[in-house]
């Protein structure tokens, strides 16, 4: 879903935000939850971000606003995911442009940041093909410095970080991005791997889990006496 007015300023469609998100990306990063996704990928564990009318509309220059705070109290990156972010690529090219400008002047002398290497890593289900393929999906990730590209297949587990399924690459396009992510590149993990953050009536997991893990997660919680209701895992 597209939503950037003709002559306004540009509004994504998002279903979340946070900060400190630790399990997506190296370091401790803003997270940015896009809206709708048209790949609806079996097994997704954020069925939740599908629907391209859900969520909340937001202006760039708001988000904008979370990343420069998050600048200034040490983060180290920022990462979007979804849903799918590239379903909304104008929006998402003003977002991730006003990103690397806010983060220019964070890290320049005298600025919050300043001499901090700080990246921005993009998650989509696109394969790298039809990224390129396509021109305004590729004018927007023109902007990161890593991308995880490939769709989730839930038949094909991996312990590779950061991604949820073997197809799935993690591919540095800048040289901050090489220099951040190249050790990453056949990094594996065997601990949990998502993040547990409660919000005013939720619950919220944050990353990327390995097969079983949700599972686990909803056994514990039961033997604790804590029944989980509306997972967003579920269909």
């Amino acid at each position: 879903m597209e939503n950037v007015p003709e002559c306004a300023e540009p509004t994504l469609r998002i279903s979340h935000t946070h900060f400190p998100v630790e399990t997506l990306g190296p370091g401790r990063r803003l997270g940015i939850w896009t809206q709708g996704c048209g790949l609806a990928c079996a097994g997704c564990m954020s069925r939740h971000t599908w629907d391209p009318l859900g969520g909340a509309s937001r202006t760039v220059s708001s988000l904008l606003g979370l990343w420069r705070e998050a600048l200034a109290r040490g983060a180290d990156g920022l990462t979007v995911s979804g849903g799918e972010p590239l379903d909304q690529p104008a929006a998402l090219e003003a977002l991730l442009a006003g990103a690397v400008r806010a983060r220019a002047e964070a890290t320049a002398p005298g600025g919050p940041a300043a001499g901090r290497e700080i990246d921005i890593l993009l998650y989509t289900g696109y394969e790298q093909e039809e990224v390129e393929g396509d021109a305004a999906r590729s004018a927007a990730v023109g902007h990161a410095d890593a991308l995880v590209t490939g769709r989730f297949r839930a038949a094909e587990p991996t312990a590779l970080v950061w991604r949820g399924s073997a197809n799935q690459r993690l591919r540095p396009r800048t040289a901050r991005g090489w220099a951040r992510y190249q050790e990453h590149l056949a990094r594996t993990e065997s601990g949990p791997r998502l993040q547990m953050v409660e919000g005013e009536g939720d619950v919220r997991l944050y990353g990327v889990p390995r097969r079983g893990e949700l599972a686990a997660l909803e056994r514990r919680l039961r033997r604790a006496g804590i029944t989980l209701t509306g997972a967003s895992w579920r269909p």
